[in-house]
């Protein structure tokens, strides 16, 4: 390769990069300028891409996990062909551009996920890995392997400290993900200064401890040395690998590089000038793209539809040999579940059962018929009740297994999860924890919910009802503060029915779902309304619909049962009674107005809420009269009916609170 076009195409993307954060006058011209080349040899050498498109189902996977360096991947993307001009460049960080801030999977042609906070990209990256593993056990047969790429990530020092990567990579290396590299910026700098101050550990070391191979590359503008080491990494069949790669921040500003001014703000009009000097560069031509390095780049493009077309011959020898398996890949990489999927929905009978329980029940009823579908738990396997019956775990070197097992790392599981969900080709797929830990992941599940992904996120355990072990483990805040997740679809079901209608409606839904389940004991209602009513967020469990009632009774989960016992007193007392069950108020509130009026009439505004939780919220559905009745403050250590007693969270307050309102 000639050095002098490399070079001319490395600085290439480094102008590109400051000349848009300039522009902008934001940004962070750091990372772009000092890991350009590695980036500049992964894609001009190794990765495995189709710039006409970039939804190819083998290509190579890359993630910026460092996403706050933007600059440098819209610059590639731009140059090798992708569907990006040169004018989304220069809009960098403006309304309606294609070129946001930090990389969005769904706003830009060639971003896989969306990326910006530290970690949550090189933890996402094993969900990817994960999914290639899985992929290629079930479809691959001998001599046609259609499923064979692999996943890169370039993270910084950042990524590295926050714990979501570590719990990831942990597991990384446990599984065995070889076709997981990691580029690592090793710049020694962050926001506030060097990392001598926070961040003294070896790296490698600690990632040699996890199970990774460890490479290093002492000059992070040697491409030949930089391309030496991937090509090692890809021959390593058994470990992910670290490629450590020394670069210096900002590379070529003359006062800024090396420092951690170069991290997160342009250099400054000064700065660029004398910066495109020591480049060699024009400084009188902002956006300035040589010939030579755009026909350079856009090699890529007939290069990646050699890759495809290529691949497409081998993919249809093999559908051609097994049709079965090729109407499975068609129907799973088209988002379509398979006829019959709910065949075997279970209907419950009159008998109490935790819906934690239920939900294990259903969960093995529909996944039974859908085997591209995976997840796993937080080591809590026997108390979420998640595990697929029949299936393997996953273990030691052993990653394509649909049980996944997480250990206790909440947070890289939910973020795997998500790699899982926008990888492709896997349908929907879980994870499983009590929902008090959902703190633990609840930067995954937000950043799920900003990108729309197709997961499920199981939590159980779901309120005071989890009686002994006291106010640490008993959630009374999370459901409200999920629901407070924009995308995001909460439905905690009273019961097993309803659960088998969540499960089914989470199935259905194009986002992500967070299923909210029991661990005691609940009665199971009756009614052919029970299990549609999920489906539309609320419904009308009890009271004749026909009339206008006296005082409406909201709950969800396990209180409505709470409420059906006082609905079943005020009844006697010849009051006009009503219970609503609202398992979803996301769907609730999505749904026609003249049914929201239906189920809760705006002239009713004698009204009470009963949720073992915080009642933030429930004022927008009790009106500014209703009585709202819940738990305001931490739980305790007992028996959980001792527990809703002192709390009073029982039949007779909701039946006080509603006398109350009707003035009797």
């Amino acid at each position: 390769m000639d050095t002098d076009l490399q070079t001319l195409s490395i600085n290439t993307i480094r102008t590109l990069a400051i000349d848009a954060i300039q522009k902008a006058n934001s940004g962070h011209p750091g990372l772009p300028m000092g890991a350009a080349p590695m980036a500049y040899t992964l894609w001009t050498q190794f990765l495995r891409y189709n710039p006409r498109n970039p939804q190819w189902a083998n290509r190579d996977r890359f993630i910026l996990s460092a996403g706050h360096g933007s600059m440098l991947l819209y610059a590639l993307l731009h140059l090798t062909g992708y569907d990006l001009s040169l004018d989304e460049l220069k809009n960098f960080r403006q309304w309606g551009s294609k070129t946001p801030g930090h990389p969005e999977v769904h706003e830009t042609p060639g971003v896989e996920i969306t990326t910006g906070p530290l970690g949550q990209g090189a933890a996402s990256a094993v969900g990817f890995a994960l999914a290639e593993a899985y992929l290629a056990k079930y479809f691959n047969r001998p001599g046609h392997e259609i499923v064979d790429h692999y996943t890169y990530a370039l993270v910084g020092d950042g990524d590295l400290m926050e714990g979501v990567s570590s719990e990831a990579c942990s597991l990384a290396g446990t599984w065995g993900l070889g076709k997981l590299i990691f580029l690592y910026d090793d710049n020694h700098i962050t926001l506030d200064g060097e990392t001598v101050m926070t961040f003294t550990e070896d790296v490698a070391q600690r990632f040699e401890a996890y199970g990774w191979n460890i490479l290093k590359v002492a000059d992070g503008n040697d491409v030949e040395a930089i391309a030496r080491a991937i090509q090692v990494a890809k021959n390593v069949g058994d470990k992910p690998t670290l490629i450590v790669i020394q670069t210096v921040i900002g590379y070529g500003s003359p006062h800024k590089q090396g420092t951690s001014e170069a991290h997160g703000s342009p250099l400054g009009e000064e700065e660029v000038r004398l910066t495109k000097e020591f480049y060699g560069w024009p400084t009188d031509k902002p956006f300035y793209i040589p010939e030579a390095a755009l026909n350079h780049f856009r090699e890529a493009v007939g290069r990646g539809s050699d890759y495809e077309e290529e691949w497409n011959g081998r993919f249809q020898a093999w559908a051609a040999e097994y049709p079965d398996l090729a109407a499975e890949w068609e129907r799973a990489y088209s988002g379509q579940l398979p006829a019959g999927w709910d065949a075997d929905l279970p209907a419950f009978p009159d008998k109490p059962v935790a819906t934690r329980s239920a939900s294990g029940v259903v969960l093995n009823a529909i996944a039974q018929h859908i085997p591209t579908m995976i997840g796993g738990d937080a080591d809590l396997a026997g108390s979420t009740k998640t595990l697929l019956k029949g299936a393997e775990n996953t273990w030691e070197g052993r990653p394509a297994e649909r049980n996944v097992r997480f250990g206790v790392r909440e947070h890289g599981m939910g973020s795997i999860v998500n790699g899982l969900a926008l990888h492709g080709g896997i349908i929907k797929p879980y994870s499983a924890t009590f929902l008090t830990f959902s703190d633990y992941m609840r930067g995954a599940i937000r950043l799920g919910s900003l990108m729309n992904v197709p997961a499920i996120y199981v939590f159980t355990h779901d309120s005071i009802g989890l009686g002994e072990d006291g106010p640490t483990h008993q959630p009374v805040e999370h459901v409200v503060a999920l629901s407070a997740i924009p995308n995001l679809t909460v439905i905690r079901p009273a019961d097993a029915n309803e659960t088998a209608g969540a499960w089914h409606t989470a199935m259905t839904l194009a986002g992500p779902v967070v299923l909210i389940f029991t661990r005691q004991n609940v009665p199971v209602l009756a009614g052919d309304q029970v299990r549609s009513g999920v489906a539309r967020g609320g419904y009308v469990l009890a009271g004749d619909t026909a009339e206008t009632p006296d005082v409406i009774l909201l709950s969800r989960g396990s209180e409505v049962h709470i409420a059906m016992e006082a609905y079943q007193t005020l009844t006697a007392e010849g009051v006009k009674a009503r219970v609503v069950s609202l398992p979803s108020w996301e769907l609730f509130e999505a749904q026609e107005a003249a049914y929201q009026e239906s189920v809760l009439p705006s002239g009713v505004t004698a009204r009470v809420s009963i949720e073992a939780g915080v009642t933030l919220g429930w004022d927008r559905y009790v009106g500014s009269r209703g009585v709202t009745i819940g738990v305001n403050r931490f739980g305790a250590s007992a028996p959980y009916e001792t527990i809703y007693e002192h709390f009073g969270l029982t039949a007779e307050a909701v039946v006080k609170a509603a006398r109350g309102l009707l003035g009797r």
